[in-house]
């Protein structure tokens, strides 16, 4: 229904969205980049849902002002890799070097963010094959491949012909936490559900994993937060 602005120090800009299935005028602010969508229900009248926004104006405001600050990456700024934030520095050689709490990336500065985020992949590939082919075998279940993508609503999938999917940003937090969602999708080899029998398995995978779930729902959309692409 496109674009509306809520005056105020700053401008708020509203996204207006009619669904057919919404019951009521409803208010939400993305974890993952702040935008807010206000959605309406069919024969609600947009200056209905626009007043609505105004009267949880200080409710919005103060949502956006506890949203994590994006980080736009680039020499100099700090990074998540395996659960440490590292800061970004010149190499002198020809590949990235991950220190304690460095992470040496050569060539012009203006290609930082590209040639990082290739690293990234790379890394997270080879992590979470790892951890993959471990938890196959200990399940007794072979997956066909490992795909990674930039997903905004979920860390990882598995298909119904064996295909592991995860989220490459996975590799910026604690390795329990790669290791758990590993965990969770291979478990999914042998249950396509999330039942009681599903989550047996993880718990034999993965004894402990509440914790990096809880990780997951609690943080995770902070990783969101590093931007790679202008």
């Amino acid at each position: 229904m496109g674009e509306h602005i809520l005056p105020g120090n700053p401008p708020v800009e509203l996204t207006l969205r009619r669904s057919s299935r919404a019951r009521r005028i409803s208010l939400r602010v993305s974890r993952l980049d702040g935008r807010v969508t206000l959605t309406l229900p069919q024969g609600v009248r947009s200056a209905a849902a626009l007043d609505f926004a105004r009267s949880k104006e200080d409710w919005l405001r103060a949502q956006l002002q506890a949203q994590p600050q994006m980080t736009a990456v680039a020499m100099g700024a700090e990074i998540p890799v395996e659960g440490r934030l590292r800061r970004i520095i010149p190499a002198t050689g020809r590949r990235v070097v991950l220190a304690e709490n460095e992470l040496a990336v050569p060539g012009a500065a203006d290609g930082v963010a590209i040639r990082l985020q290739a690293w990234l992949k790379t890394l997270a590939r080879d992590r979470l094959a790892a951890a993959s082919d471990r938890y196959a075998q200990a399940l007794g279940r072979p997956y066909a491949r490992i795909t990674l993508r930039d997903t905004r609503s979920r860390w990882g999938s598995c298909s119904s012909n064996g295909g592991l999917m995860y989220s490459w940003r996975l590799i910026m937090a604690a390795p329990e936490v790669l290791d758990y969602v590993a965990a969770h999708e291979v478990a999914h080899l042998a249950e396509m559900n999330h039942s009681p029998a599903f989550w047996a398995h993880v718990a034999r995978l993965y004894p402990g994993y509440e914790g990096p779930r809880r990780w997951l729902r609690d943080h995770g959309s902070d990783l969101h937060r590093y931007r790679f692409e202008d």
